[in-house]
């Protein structure tokens, strides 16, 4: 039985452009165009494009809707504002990560609001079951799964609000960081958002499928003077370990609590009910924890994920969630979770890379800020 892998609405464009392709959350999806550094650098230096129309998005309409998430996420959205884009966690009843997604608060062209959750690629079919039940408790809320009648591109880097200067009115691109709008692109309507993945200033946006083509190739036609280049899911990963984001089925999983992931600021314990909010806040107070720590390794080579942390007695007392050599940094740097009494910045330990240790440091994350 041969299985068909999903396509997004820019398929067609990266493999007219040469771009090495491959299975990612059974999308088949940009790896690489120009090359993983060149296009990780253009990225800090002047803004790369991206697909990532393979997220999920679910769309929630109603007056209750705000109810309904307030009830499955870890952070607050009954107080959010029209506009306003929040980072936030699923849950499962024992505190383990289901996801991490982002919602925001919209208004439609005809005055409603409404609200988007965007997921990871990997976990949208069990989030939508997750759902089912909640949903079934909140019938007056229209829930919609719009991800495979959108696209998603986003535009990051220092350069990114100018390269949107000529595409996107002016209200969209003075945009606040985590901030949205229903606007429109040259004509066609589209959702902005000042959000991203890769540790540098940018738009997100969310248009027709039917449209996406025309507005992927408008955004890379007004950045053709400014070193603008596509960018596929190697530098996308790249850039946000530099930025010491978590990635899902790495740094994230259903055995991984918001607090030992360093994410507590995204759980809003008080006064809510929500799932998973009994164990998180047992969570809360555990001091005992692994906690998520950043690794600057020895030499030139890289740790990859399941690589372990080895401590000066030779005992095994982690394992690396990801890792990579940095462009920016020009040294291998890499994410674990580590016991707290060991988990302090400028202690060392070493890694064992394919049957060789090396000496790494443990440093505070982000590795890399903007300036």
């Amino acid at each position: 039985m041969s299985f068909s892998l999903a396509k997004t609405p820019l398929h067609a464009w990266h493999r007219d452009r040469g771009a090495r392709m491959a299975d990612f959350a059974n999308y088949e999806m940009p790896i690489q165009y120009a090359g993983i550094v060149s296009e990780h650098v253009a990225t800090r230096t002047a803004a790369g494009v991206f697909d990532i129309s393979h997220m999920g998005r679910l769309r929630f309409d109603g007056p209750r809707a705000d109810q309904l998430l307030d009830h499955l996420l870890t952070r607050r959205v009954l107080d959010m504002q029209t506009g306003q884009v929040r980072y936030s966690l699923i849950c499962n009843e024992e505190g383990g990560i289901l996801d991490d997604v982002l919602v925001s608060c919209l208004e439609s062209p005809s005055g409603k609001n409404y609200f988007l959750l965007v997921v990871n690629a990997s976990n949208r079919a069990k989030i939508l079951h997750w759902l089912q039940p909640h949903l079934a408790d909140f019938p007056d809320v229209e829930f919609h799964d719009v991800t495979d009648s959108t696209a998603m591109i986003a535009v990051q880097g220092p350069k990114a609000i100018e390269l949107c200067k000529p595409l996107l009115p002016a209200s969209a691109l003075t945009l606040g960081y985590y901030r949205a709008k229903v606007t429109e692109q040259m004509n066609k309507p589209c959702v902005v958002s000042r959000t991203g993945y890769t540790g540098e200033d940018g738009l997100e946006l969310i248009v027709k499928a039917e449209d996406a083509l025309r507005v992927w190739e408008n955004i890379i036609l007004a950045g053709r003077d400014l070193g603008v280049q596509p960018v596929g899911l190697g530098a996308r990963d790249t850039l946000r370990l530099e930025a010491g984001m978590p990635l899902y089925g790495h740094e994230l999983d259903e055995t991984i609590d918001p607090y030992s992931a360093g994410l507590g600021f995204a759980c809003n314990l008080k006064d809510r009910l929500f799932v998973g909010r009994e164990a998180l806040e047992a969570k809360a107070k555990d001091t005992s924890l692994p906690k998520r720590v950043g690794l600057v390794v020895d030499g030139r080579r890289a740790a990859r994920q399941g690589s372990n942390v080895i401590d000066s007695d030779a005992r095994v007392i982690g394992q690396v969630t990801s890792g990579s050599f940095s462009p920016t940094l020009d040294q291998p740097i890499a994410m674990a979770y580590l016991d707290p009494t060991i988990a302090i910045v400028g202690n060392t330990v070493d890694i064992d890379i394919r049957g060789t240790q090396v000496s790494a440091t443990i440093v505070s994350l982000p590795f890399y800020k903007k300036a």
